[in-house]
């Protein structure tokens, strides 16, 4: 088993990014550690005001002791308040809303399952509406594969933290003329975020709900693709406007959209539905622009927005530019060519909508 010194050095290799890369244990957040037979307790302290990075700071403390503790050894990370007034039991995540104040709107972008474009989609739907003249944010809520900050070419940034009274706020990164907010920002390239789901709910409500958003029109939600305890807690205390949905247009999706329009239909959470957006509609060859190939089928966005009475906003192609613009963080609907215009077009009908 490990020693005290060698488990402080590995503990030292988690850094605090609102902190000035200060590890935890420089930081003196490292109260307590307990060694038994086949289990290590670390304690964390954190003072009485929240740390809107405390989730990560626990998740990645755990999963630096399961990278070096020997095989069979259970890591646990517990919490403690600094300060001796603090109440013996302290909810997850105290909501504050305060933030959202000069929010327009808040619009998930969902989809039944993964795989099918959501995060490029949300991506240049955010860059379009900013085009249109609205101020727009988007929070990457896809904390298991988050993807902003490539498709952005945001990747390396850190996000400022300030402090206003007794709260602390994270200020968003601001390119392309959209606001990004994203778990991204705050994990190492190629770490796995190893989190339980109250855990990743409480991290996805502070990428919300703890930025510093100012006015927005739109701020776009990129959830986590399917319909688990994780969107339900996200659109139950978030104030979430409503969703569009995603999809491609083989008939295998149906069942996937049904998921994603029951969930938001469901009573416990009658949120409005504002669309559906077909991707990966046809292929295109970027020397043929003209020519058209339906590798997936056609029209089955338009079938499925039929059977469950909801707008299909647009339709969008298979380009290879769209795949070479999220690779190089630079979002296709920037451009003029057609791939662009029809994420512009989507723009303009769900602003319409909403």
């Amino acid at each position: 088993m490990m020693t005290k010194e060698e488990l402080l050095s590995i503990l030292s290799e988690v850094k605090h990014p609102a902190k000035g890369e200060q590890s935890l244990v420089e930081l003196g957040m490292v109260k307590d550690i307990e060694i038994q037979e086949r289990a290590v307790t670390v304690t964390l302290a954190f003072p009485k005001r929240r740390d809107p990075l405390a989730e990560y700071l626990i998740g990645s403390a755990r999963a630096a002791l399961n990278r070096h503790l020997p095989e069979g050894v259970k890591a646990e990370v517990k919490t403690v308040v600094e300060e001796p007034a603090a109440p013996a039991k302290k909810k997850a995540l105290d909501l504050d809303f305060s933030g959202l104040e000069k929010v327009g709107h808040i619009i998930g972008v969902a989809s039944g399952k993964g795989g099918v474009g959501k995060s490029t989609v949300a991506v240049n739907l955010a860059v379009a509406l900013a085009r249109l003249g609205y101020k727009v944010g988007l929070a990457d809520a896809d904390v298991y594969g988050p993807s902003v900050p490539t498709m952005t070419g945001t990747e390396g940034f850190t996000p400022q933290a300030f402090q206003d009274g007794d709260k602390e706020w994270i200020l968003p990164i601001e390119k392309y003329g959209v606001k990004w907010m994203s778990i991204g920002y705050f994990a190492n390239r190629g770490q796995a975020l190893i989190w339980r789901g109250p855990m990743a709910c409480n991290a996805l409500k502070q990428m919300v709900l703890q930025v510093a958003w100012g006015e927005l029109d739109f701020l776009l939600i990129d959830m986590p693709p399917g319909t688990g305890d994780i969107h339900i807690s996200l659109v139950q205390d978030i104030p979430v406007s409503g969703a569009v949905i995603v999809t491609t247009p083989q008939n295998v999706a149906l069942a996937d959209v049904e998921k994603g329009v029951n969930m938001f239909r469901n009573p416990s959470i009658a949120k409005p539905i504002f669309g559906l957006i077909e991707n990966m509609s046809w292929f295109t060859p970027e020397a043929h622009p003209e020519e058209r190939y339906y590798l997936f089928g056609r029209d089955g966005g338009t079938r499925m927005a039929e059977q469950f009475g909801i707008d299909l906003l647009g339709q969008i192609p298979i380009v290879q530019g769209i795949r070479e613009g999220g690779d190089s963080g630079e979002p296709v609907a920037l451009g003029s060519r057609p791939d662009a215009l029809a994420f512009l077009d989507i723009a303009r009908r769900l602003s319409a909508k909403v």
